[in-house]
């Protein structure tokens, strides 16, 4: 309860029918500090000298009898029938005229009805004795003990012996304060300290764990798609189907005539979307320099936003200070480890950059493997382009033996590589790999392991020149045919179907780092810088596990068409090399879509306008009912482990090699043990 506080002279008199044994209060026994012993303000009550001297300091059965400031009444009501309402003078009630405090000595006016009450048997807290007040459970917390003796000429009060405390040291108590401050300390510190740092070196790198593969129905239950996405992994609270998707869209006819059945959509509607790191469920943009096809631009994930139903990305010139010392800013989105799918036939509605008539710019879409993160060097040296599950020399450095046979490897090439075939430096993550190295698996029943890689499938790379504008849609591939000639004797291996758009072969087959089976199609210049006419390009494509080598295939999409297929059957065993056949991978792929521009590419025009923007309307999948396979790690072909137990390689794209990789956290710089060359243990 609290202190009772009076007024200077409130208290005329002290009567010790008043001083109650069991009253409660923390201000010097009930006086407050405006309250005084002087003569004036208590002249023939007794004073606090008086009262010592009779309660026998040593007594505590004496002194026990002497306290100040009794409880409040325990009701209101009884309060006010004790003093008038009118006019706080502290006047008696009747029925308190007969009572002993009407003829005690003592008289008061209250301040703010907190009062002393008297000791009148039966109402109002006192004893039926008329004793004293009554105890209450809580008295014991309220009671201050003995009165201290004053002593000395200033009259101070004197604690005695038994109440004094002595230092024994640090309390439990005191040990559980310093654990609780330092805790705090600590959570503080951490929070705005320790997360930024640590997230700076682990938010680049998200590991996704979740996927699915197995049939779904065809019956239409999602209210927001009109597809059951139940067995399908909720990356988000957006389902894996934008709910802007239009119904028309649900389905699509495959190049087979079957119906494909959406499993993914993004239509871009939302405007304000940024993509920096943990902004988007299912995209990031990149902040690095493309280093690896000689990018003159940087890739920065501000010249990327949603707007007007689209995803802008934006190529602008720029001073040296303010691109990174490299002139330009342009833009890459990437669903790397977000998500992922698996075969099937992806739809990208795009507007060119620029026009169709002036070359420079390098827009493109496409798709790789998720054990490799583009940008991120040491991630994709000796898994980028493999396409390879035989253990043979096709895995070795430049697929050749330690006496450097086979003997054409070293003819077959382009002369600007002094004609070698191959200057890859094999498949690291290979089928020859020793058990117990680091390799994502899975790991079959005798120990070995499947050939795993970040194979490449490109949707376009689009070209202009003065006759017009062209897309480029092509399959990387590692090991090499001599001369990187795919067999295309017959339309079964290799086949072309569009004459509005001049599809043919691609003269340019590749090189020392790569073999792209490639064709090139003519584009519709009228969707070139527009805001309303998009180009529909994709892929629809069959893996080759599904149904064995040589049922595996790509179909490429321009316009909406299809333009040329590609079976695993012209990339089959080539007895030249001595190398088995490539596969259509089955590694779960992201999507990549990014505008940049490169001298490696093509010729850049003075005449270029910039900025530039590559618009695009949206991005659909769509998937056999019987075959859904999306996610980043599904059982067949797991990256998760893989990519969290070597983290750093994929956190930090200034590792530009495995070798850097390894040496930056301790461990042998070579690449897994290849038991063609090395000795499994």
């Amino acid at each position: 309860m609290p202190s009772r506080h009076f007024s200077r002279g409130s208290l005329s008199s002290v009567s010790r029918g008043l001083i109650s044994p069991n009253s409660r209060t923390s201000s010097h026994h009930g006086l407050s500090s405006r309250g005084h012993s002087s003569d004036e303000n208590f002249q023939g009550s007794p004073t606090l000298e008086s009262l010592y001297a009779e309660s026998n300091y040593d007594d505590p059965e004496a002194l026990g009898r002497y306290s100040f400031a009794p409880p409040r009444p325990r009701s209101s009501s009884r309060s006010s029938s004790i003093y008038s309402d009118d006019n706080n003078s502290g006047s008696l009630s009747p029925d308190m005229k007969q009572s002993s405090f009407a003829h005690s000595p003592l008289s008061r006016s209250a301040t703010n009805r907190q009062t002393l009450l008297p000791d009148t048997p039966g109402i109002y807290g006192f004893s039926e004795k008329g004793k004293g007040w009554e105890a209450e459970p809580d008295d014991a917390l309220h009671n201050p003990g003995k009165l201290g003796k004053r002593v000395g000429p200033a009259r101070l009060i004197y604690e005695p012996r038994e109440r004094r405390r002595t230092c024994v040291g640090f309390s439990a108590v005191g040990l559980l304060n310093v654990a609780a401050l330092t805790f705090l300390v600590v959570a503080i510190v951490g929070v705005f300290a320790g997360y930024p740092i640590a997230s700076h070196y682990t938010d680049h790198a998200y590991v996704n764990t979740t996927s699915y593969i197995g049939p779904t129905s065809n019956t239409t239950t999602s209210s927001s798609s009109g597809l059951i996405n139940s067995n399908a992994p909720n990356i988000s609270n957006r389902a894996l189907i934008d709910p802007d998707t239009p119904t028309s869209a649900y389905t699509k006819t495959g190049v087979d005539g079957d119906t494909l059945q959406l499993v993914f959509s993004d239509e871009f509607n939302v405007a304000g979307r940024t993509f920096y790191v943990d902004e988007d469920p299912f995209w990031e943009a990149v902040n690095l320099h493309y280093w690896a096809t000689g990018d003159l631009e940087w890739y920065d994930p501000d010249r990327l936003i949603t707007e007007d139903g689209y995803l802008a990305i934006t190529l602008s010139k720029e001073t040296a200070a303010n691109s990174h010392g490299l002139g330009y800013l342009g833009g890459m989105i990437q669903s790397w480890n977000k998500f992922c799918f698996t075969g099937g036939r992806i739809e990208v509605a795009i507007s060119l950059p620029g026009t169709a008539f002036i070359s420079g710019f390098w827009p493109a879409a496409w798709l790789m493997g998720n054990l490799g993160r583009p940008g991120y060097g040491s991630t994709t040296e000796g898994n980028w382009p493999y396409a390879y599950d035989t253990c043979d020399l096709g895995t070795l450095p430049n697929q050749t033996d330690s006496s450097g046979l086979p003997a054409i490897e070293a003819t077959s090439g382009l002369s600007s590589y002094d004609y070698k075939l191959s200057y890859l430096p094999g498949q690291r993550l290979s089928r020859c790999t020793c058990p117990g190295e680091n390799h994502p698996g899975p790991t079959y029943a005798n120990g070995t392991f499947p050939g795993r890689a970040a194979s490449e499938i490109d949707l376009f790379e689009a070209t202009a020149s003065t006759s017009g504008g062209e897309v480029s849609q092509s399959y990387q591939v590692a090991p090499f045919d001599a001369y990187y000639y795919i067999k295309n004797s017959t339309t079964s291996e290799v086949d072309y179907y569009s004459t509005d758009w001049d599809t043919a072969a691609n003269t340019y087959l590749g090189g020392a780092y790569q073999q792209a089976v490639s064709a090139i199609s003519g584009t519709d210049s009228t969707t070139y810088n527009s805001t309303t006419e998009f180009s529909v390009f994709g892929v629809e494509y069959t893996p080759s596990y599904i149904g064995g080598v040589g049922t595996g295939e790509i179909y490429w999409i321009n316009q909406g068409e299809t333009m040329w297929r590609l079976s695993d059957t012209a990339i089959a065993a080539n007895t030249e090399t001595e190398i088995g056949p490539r596969i259509i991978t089955g590694e779960p792929m992201a999507i990549i879509m990014n505008l940049g521009l490169s001298e490696s590419f093509t010729t850049i025009s003075t005449k270029l306008t910039y900025p530039a923007t590559m618009r695009v309307d949206y991005v659909r999948i769509y998937q056999p009912a019987d075959q859904i396979n999306i996610g980043c790690s599904p059982e067949l072909y797991p990256t998760a482990d893989y990519i969290a137990n070597n983290l750093a390689s994929y956190s930090n794209p200034n590792l530009t090699t495995y070798a850097e990789f390894r040496e930056s956290v301790g461990l042998s710089t070579s690449f897994p043990k290849n038991r063609l060359t090395d000795t499994c243990t």
